[in-house]
């Protein structure tokens, strides 16, 4: 009898942990649906605490709402096409020595030709934070549409003009 029970008490302890992380990194159910909430006004503090965590777990395919504030530090003047579309990218600092990618989807922005934003410009986006790697994270979903995985529209407001 005891035999019998064995492999199904080993099974029992190996399953505990995975009940135990149910809601993944950060809260996160894990079928992809966050739980986070989108911050209502500009929260730097929030986007640089989820930077951290994301960099000390690694990549997590776990994308996060932000809703960020700061200076345009660079852009990229021509749009580039992805798989996607045509994508505008720009370089925001959040404090701290931060700065961090905007990719716009200028083919769903009710926007100017690009480039719409300066070096300089004060910008506020609400967007999508994803994190690939230290190289490889930014904040897109900067338009006004939403999906299944994605409930928050975004947009980017550059000296006090919004686009979406």
């Amino acid at each position: 009898m005891t035999f019998r029970l064995l492999p199904a008490v080993a099974a029992a302890l190996l399953c505990a942990p995975f009940a135990a992380s149910a809601q993944g990194l950060f809260g996160q159910a894990l079928t992809g649906q966050t739980t986070h909430d989108m911050p209502a006004a500009c929260d730097n503090a929030h986007f640089l605490a989820d930077q951290q965590g994301l960099e000390q777990s690694g990549p997590t395919r776990i994308d996060l709402p932000e809703h960020l504030c700061g200076q345009v530090l660079a852009i990229s003047p021509k749009a580039k096409r992805t798989r996607s579309g045509w994508h505008g990218y720009f370089y925001v600092s959040v404090g701290q020595g931060v700065s961090i990618r905007i990719v716009s989807d200028l083919d769903e922005m009710n926007a100017p030709q690009w480039p719409w934003v300066n070096k300089g410009d004060q910008v506020e986006v609400q967007g999508r934070y994803y994190y690939d790697s230290l190289r490889r994270q930014g904040v897109d979903w900067t338009h006004h549409g939403t999906s299944r995985k994605w409930r928050w529209p975004g947009y980017v407001v550059v000296n006090g003009t919004r686009y979406q």
